[in-house]
């Protein structure tokens, strides 16, 4: 948990000034499309995403996952530092973006294998029957991460002017990366490999070739786990990746430091209800409290952005609560379900992967896609159509996923498949 909270407020940073910052420090020459390039850098990432998977995933089958998940933090919290030091376009021209935009793509390799391997290290080392609750763990660290990453920004901008925020107060966040990362090194130096990684060292079990086996043989799981996730993924990142503070703030006047500290008490209920989704999937199945999560986050769908615009703190509040309900119910689970979806030999490639691609369809541009329909159609309630759609896709997906709720993690020589009809 404490690693992933590290890495998501790293990635979540970057988001949240892209739409606050970034357009006018680094793509201010492009003028009215200046937002929507910046918002585009968030998704750029998200394409590197699946090389960190099939990079780190190999590497987690093959030396282990506590090996590889030190390598990911370090990464992302060397390249979020460096953001924090690059000068505007104003001092160096094109070189800014240049910069900013491959430090990013970074930021994207570290999280495409950082997910994975959080995942199987809390769930191999789960008792049984306690898979659902171990995994929901590092599920954590993204409204941890969303939390901390809004607080330190609801705190500089409270204590800065427009002006000093701009000039220098954004970089603040980035900075103390720096201090996290060696929190986490510190965290994760001391955790032991997974029991499961040691007895396939032990028995010679680790596949020699993890990628390969996964796309030749596993495919339709890889694409029925990022399905799955594409439709919890862009209704994230309507708050994650700075969409509904971007909209708040330009189209709905609020101030930065209120729609931050909204978002915060969200993040407080998306952290709650992750860990209370994670635990409930021990007991009624991984697949029904998705379910559940689906139908409220499509029902709410509208209601959400009906709320949103009436600009009351209040309202707003109640709409990001429920919202944030939703998303921790289809979040919790998967750290789970995606482990048991796999043979162990190839469990780090097969759970990224599938991770990794569901972010590219789902997350990866629905920042900049939501400005798009916004711009383009003169109404939010556009967004709410585009994700409810998504949703849709999840929710039936879930119908044709078979998962194994309550049964111990496949080894090594045992399958999952994708069947049609009901699942666990």
């Amino acid at each position: 948990m404490a690693g992933t909270t590290i890495e998501w407020y790293d990635f979540f940073i970057y988001a949240l000034c892209a739409g606050l910052v970034f357009d006018s420090q680094f793509f201010a020459g492009l003028g009215g499309n200046a937002l929507l390039i910046s918002f585009a850098t968030i998704g750029i990432s998200f394409f590197f995403r699946p090389v960190g998977a099939a990079l780190v995933g190999h590497l987690g089958d093959r030396i282990g996952r506590r090996r590889t998940l030190i390598f990911t933090l370090l990464l992302m919290g060397i390249s979020t530092t460096l953001i924090g030091v690059i000068p505007p376009a104003s001092a160096i021209g094109d070189t800014a973006p240049v910069l900013l935009i491959l430090l990013r793509i970074l930021q994207g390799l570290s999280a495409g294998g950082e997910w994975g391997g959080a995942a199987l290290l809390a769930v191999e080392h789960a008792p049984a029957g306690r898979s659902g609750l171990f995994g929901a763990y590092p599920q954590l660290g993204a409204p941890a991460g969303l939390l901390l990453s809004n607080g330190v920004l609801a705190v500089v901008t409270a204590m800065t002017t427009q002006q000093q925020f701009l000039a220098w107060g954004w970089r603040i966040p980035f900075l103390i990366s720096v201090v996290l990362i060696a929190v986490g090194l510190i965290i994760r130096r001391k955790v032991s490999e997974s029991p499961v990684f040691q007895k396939l060292q032990q028995t010679g079990s680790r596949a020699k070739t993890p990628l390969l086996t996964v796309v030749k043989h596993h495919w339709p799981l890889v694409l029925g786990g990022a399905l799955l996730f594409a439709a919890n993924n862009a209704a994230g990142y309507m708050t994650t990746g700075g969409y509904v503070q971007t909209y708040a703030v330009n189209s709905l006047h609020m101030s930065k430091s209120v729609i931050l500290s909204a978002v915060m008490v969200a993040a407080v209920a998306w952290l709650t209800s992750t860990l209370f989704a994670g635990w409930l999937s021990d007991r009624v199945g991984r697949l029904k409290v998705y379910r559940v999560g689906f139908v409220l986050q499509l029902v709410w769908m509208f209601p959400f952005f009906a709320l949103l615009n009436t600009a009351n703190l209040g309202l707003v509040v109640v709409a990001l609560l429920v919202y944030s309900i939703a998303l921790g119910l289809t979040y919790g689970p998967q750290a789970a379900l995606y482990s048991e979806m796999f043979p162990a030999a190839i469990r780090y490639s097969g759970a990224a992967l599938a991770y990794a691609i569901g972010a590219v369809l789902g997350g990866a541009f629905a920042p900049m896609i939501a400005q798009a329909l916004q711009s383009g159609t003169g109404t939010v309630y556009s967004v709410g159509v585009y994700l409810a759609a998504l949703t849709v896709v999840g929710l039936v997906v879930t119908f044709v996923l078979k998962g194994r709720s309550t049964t111990p993690l496949p080894t090594q020589g045992e399958t999952s498949t994708i069947a049609t009809g009901s699942a666990s």
